[in-house]
């Protein structure tokens, strides 16, 4: 375990990414020295039980001050987001809480001359004048949804901070993310997380992005490994200072399906594509991420075979421990 006498702050603790993440955080720092943070006030035993847990609202910048001076806050893994797909039918509160809530965390950490802040950005910064295969680290950022424009804007910002005033803030650009540990969160490539719940649940599933619509994804092992590796990189190494293109897996929907129909075959999927198609196609298909691996040595652990094997064994005992039925 990694000696620590100060604390780690997890915004969004209870979404896909931080209810993970801080388990692998208190894992590697201890318990106390890692507090868990979000709106909501469900966590489970796991969460509430392995460390401290506030209720935050990332907008009210006197609450997020309160809970960092309290636990003496040095690390904040910015988290709290609103997520493409329920950013398109509210756009005024993605805005609002992916953007105003990061100006606050990052004037917070300023003010307290914290270590640093990890803020993840996504794929979703890139859009239809972006080049869609092997996207490269620099290049154009037009996005079409209000979370890529807030992920663009977030980027920018993090720069500004570094530039400006020597806060170090890092980051990657996920791509979408595959776990069974929480359900899905109201993204675009959520599918790929729905698919595997509806196999076992019900056999069959609908899709709202087409058969042959191909994005980048990454298992969550990888994801975690990959943010912590970042956060204790040498900072001389960094050619980047946050938004690393970041890859691991690109598969269609169709491809995501067969792979389930081989452990599954009666499986059926009917794909009837929705307003999320529109943002899938602004994506790229796949991701350069060869400064990623030159600059911090990243690189991904597992196939789509792989996570498939994981992901329907580790959800069928989840599944079976709240007493759902296949």
């Amino acid at each position: 375990m990694a000696e620590r006498t100060e604390r780690v702050l997890v915004t969004g603790a209870l979404g896909q990414i931080g209810s993970e993440l801080v388990q692998s955080l208190r894992a590697r720092y201890g318990g106390d020295h890692v507090v868990a943070s979000d709106m909501r006030t469900d966590a489970s035993p796991e969460i509430c039980e392995g460390g401290p847990c506030e209720k935050l609202d990332v907008t009210d910048g006197k609450m997020l001050a309160e809970i960092c001076d309290r636990y003496k806050v040095d690390t904040i893994y910015h988290l709290a987001a609103i997520l493409s797909g329920v950013g398109e039918q509210k756009p005024d509160l993605a805005f609002d809480v992916n953007m105003n809530g990061l100006k606050n965390v990052l004037d917070v950490a300023r003010e307290r001359k914290m270590h640093r802040v990890m803020v993840p950005s996504s794929i979703a910064v890139f859009g239809p004048t972006t080049p869609r295969d092997n996207t490269p680290q620099e290049t154009l950022l037009r996005p079409t949804s209000m979370y890529g424009v807030t992920k663009v804007a977030g980027e920018l910002l993090c720069d500004y901070y570094w530039q400006k005033y020597g806060l170090d803030v890092r980051g990657v650009r996920y791509p979408g993310l595959i776990s069974y540990k929480t359900q899905p969160g109201g993204g675009t490539t959520d599918y790929a997380v729905a698919i595997y719940y509806d196999a076992i649940q019900h056999g069959k599933y609908t899709c709202f992005v087409s058969e042959d619509t191909v994005l980048p994804m990454m298992y969550m092992p990888d994801a975690l490994r990959a943010l912590i590796e970042l956060a204790e990189a040498p900072g001389e190494k960094l050619r980047y200072r946050n938004a690393y293109n970041l890859a691991a897996l690109s598969f269609s929907a169709g491809e995501l399906a067969a792979s389930i129909k081989k452990r599954m075959p009666e499986f059926e999927v009917v794909y009837e594509p929705d307003f999320h198609q529109a943002i899938a196609d602004s994506w790229p298909k796949s991701i350069d991420d060869s400064d990623a691996r030159a600059d911090w040595n990243w690189s991904p652990e597992y196939d789509l075979d792989r996570m498939t094997d994981d992901m329907l064994a580790e959800l069928r005992k989840q599944l079976q421990r709240v007493g759902v039925e296949d």
